[in-house]
């Protein structure tokens, strides 16, 4: 297998944009490209685009390169515009294509451009180098944009969080690791560290077919539930850690019969043996070897339900409660008593096939 190869975040493309510009400003000279080095010590070296002199700016753009990360970022210009302030220091603002805050939990607070921390601190590094190197002692106003961010936008976790109107300029090692997994957890974290902020009482799916469900079933806002896709040991241990008490999982048979086994990573690369465990618990519910084989030779958890059902409902009914338990089980477990944990499994033949006890509560009180 080849070495994916690493790209670089919106935070490196906006201080190095900034920096040339800011060189530029200072030196009357023409620049093609630039180099940052970037908070994990990697060199960035990059080709400068639409230098454009104003009477008081220069604005620079950097193409935004994620490297082999699927980034809906990459292709993007980041624009930074520069321009000398009488007051000392580095002043950041944002512009067209960059979102605007409107929750809080985020790293900036509400109201202000979606401009985080260490992109910041990158940019104002950069821009103290070239103050040094002209003897400039008065300061920097900076105006970050991103054309055609606001569209890209829509393709990112940022509505959900609370960020509109644009992306966000991000990144902590200044580098885009060639991996969606950390990315995906690390959103995963930052949106259920905002549902902590109102309540103790954790919604979680993996998919949207639960969650849909969830609002048929209990008029619940879709919303409610943080999405997980199939990192639930992950999801687990972040509920933990930010000291959640009680957890409802919701979700699809075909997902969460994997969980029943115990199994926490529920992508087929992982694991599967999706039939095998519903098999056994067929067995355990009263089901016949008949049966069992039978559902051992389906397709899907759903042709297996089918199959259940036509057997005897009341199966069916007894199956599905075993599947509950068994989740409550192993999540619990996986949050060593820590977490109050109930659960719903849907199928989307048969609706509800199994809810834990009490779980109209957690909606009235969550």
């Amino acid at each position: 297998m080849k070495e994916l190869r690493k790209g670089f975040t919106t935070g490196s493309c906006a201080a190095a944009a900034s920096k040339a510009a800011a060189f530029m400003l200072l030196s009357g000279l023409e620049k093609d490209e630039i180099e940052i080095i970037t908070p994990s010590g990697i060199s960035f070296k990059t080709k400068l685009y639409d230098i454009t002199r104003n009477d008081s700016s220069i604005s620079v753009s950097v193409l935004k390169d994620g490297g082999d990360d699927p980034d809906v970022t990459s292709g993007l210009f980041i624009v930074s515009e520069v321009s000398l302030s009488d007051e000392k220091g580095v002043t950041i603002t944002g512009g067209t294509g960059i979102g605007r805050v409107t929750r809080e939990g985020l790293d900036q607070p509400v109201g202000e451009y979606a401009i985080n921390s260490v992109p910041r601190e990158m940019i104002k590094k950069e821009l103290c180098e070239i103050s040094n190197l002209f003897d400039y002692e008065g300061g920097f106003l900076v105006r970050l944009s991103v054309p055609g961010g606001e569209e890209a936008a829509e393709k990112t976790f940022n509505p959900r969080l609370g960020i509109i109107g644009g992306i966000s300029i991000i990144g902590t090692s200044g580098i885009v690791e060639p991996m969606s997994k950390k990315a995906l957890l690390d959103t995963i974290y930052l949106e259920m560290k905002q549902k902590r902020l109102s309540s103790d009482t954790l919604f979680l799916a993996p998919g949207n077919m639960g969650r849909e469900a969830m609002k048929k079933e209990f008029g619940c806002d879709i919303d409610d539930f943080l999405k997980c896709s199939n990192f639930i040991g992950d999801a687990i241990d972040m509920a933990v850690s930010l000291s959640f008490k009680r957890l409802l999982f919701a979700g699809h048979i075909g997902k969460l019969i994997k969980v029943a086994g115990g199994i926490m990573n529920t992508h087929s690369r992982e694991a599967d043996s999706r039939l095998e465990i519903l098999a056994s618990i067929v067995l355990l519910a009263g089901g016949n070897e008949d049966i069992a084989r039978r559902v051992l030779g389906c397709v899907n958890t759903e042709e297996a339900l089918s199959i259940i059902n036509d057997a005897s409902p009341e199966l069916l009914q007894k199956t599905g409660e075993l599947i509950s338990e068994r989740i409550e089980h192993y999540l619990s477990k996986r949050a060593e008593g820590a977490l109050d944990v109930k659960c719903v499994v849907y199928s989307t033949s048969f609706g509800i096939i199994a809810r834990s006890r009490g779980v109209k509560e957690y909606f009235q009180n969550g």
